[in-house]
């Protein structure tokens, strides 16, 4: 029963993720601080020329792209998503950057990667969202070479989450997989990661948590004119799953961090 729950959030979040309407909600940047925040995070773990950086739950490789524009690494993109890796692939193509990027279909749970294949592992606003976050956790660790820099950014909680935000839609929109920062930790030094270093980045999750209400309006009125499929999607819900987040982020019982470690 439980392999079935974890696969189903995996494909629906596939499918959501790949989805026109997540287009309409966010463009090809998905997480919180877009490319500002991806390229802070390339900072803090230092990237360079030389690194071979794995970027896990690409989406549709905008990261991948821009840290390979701007730190000149080589990013391979992993994705569950098929329509994704598609899209990354003719992105990477129209910005010139084929040389230094690979994209691949995978699942973060089992890695299509050697041991210590990379120099850093990557992850934005999706490791909240594995099922199984101490089993890709240990696989982020194992493709990683001694020595390895892993850079998260993702949504944290401060406490237990009202009841009613417990569904399938809320784990797909990042919410209810959401653990504590300590929480986070813990798995990932159980797997062997090191020197920590945590940042705060409440406005990030705010302010696209915003828009997206803002863009939730320009779904309704094309869904009513016909122009936009919802297929199963719960519009109704998710306009209040969207209200009920920023009540939860400004109460500071939902943030967004960005955490740095290395591989002991």
């Amino acid at each position: 029963m439980k392999i079935a729950g974890d696969r189903e959030i995996k494909v629906c979040c596939a499918t959501f993720y790949q989805s026109d309407i997540v287009r309409m909600l966010f463009s090809d940047v998905f997480h919180p601080g877009g490319l500002a925040l991806t390229r802070h995070l390339g900072e803090e773990i230092e990237l360079g020329p030389v690194d071979r950086v794995l970027d896990v739950a690409c989406g549709r490789g905008s990261s991948a792209v821009h840290l390979a524009k701007h730190f000149g690494c080589h990013v391979t993109g992993v994705d569950y998503g098929s329509e994704n890796m598609a899209a990354a692939g003719a992105l990477a193509a129209e910005s010139r950057v084929t040389h230094l990027t690979t994209f691949r279909q995978g699942d973060a749970d089992r890695l299509p990667f050697d041991d210590g294949a990379f120099d850093a592992v990557i992850s934005e606003c999706s490791f909240c969202t594995f099922p199984e976050k101490a089993t890709a956790a240990a696989e982020m660790a194992r493709v990683l070479g001694p020595g390895g820099r892993l850079g998260l950014t993702d949504v944290v909680v401060c406490g237990p989450l009202p009841d009613d935000i417990q569904s399938l839609l809320a784990w797909v929109a990042c919410v209810a997989g959401a653990a504590t920062p300590e929480d986070y930790v813990s798995v990932l030094q159980g797997v062997g990661f090191t020197s920590f270093t945590l940042e705060d980045q409440p406005d990030a999750l705010l302010d696209m948590v915003a828009g997206v209400r803002r863009k939730l309006f320009a779904v309704e009125l094309a869904a009513g004119l016909g122009k936009l499929d919802l297929g199963s999607l719960d519009l109704d819900e998710g306009k209040r799953l969207a209200r009920h987040a920023v009540e939860l982020i400004e109460s500071g019982l939902v943030g967004y961090v960005l955490i740095v470690a290395k591989k002991g």
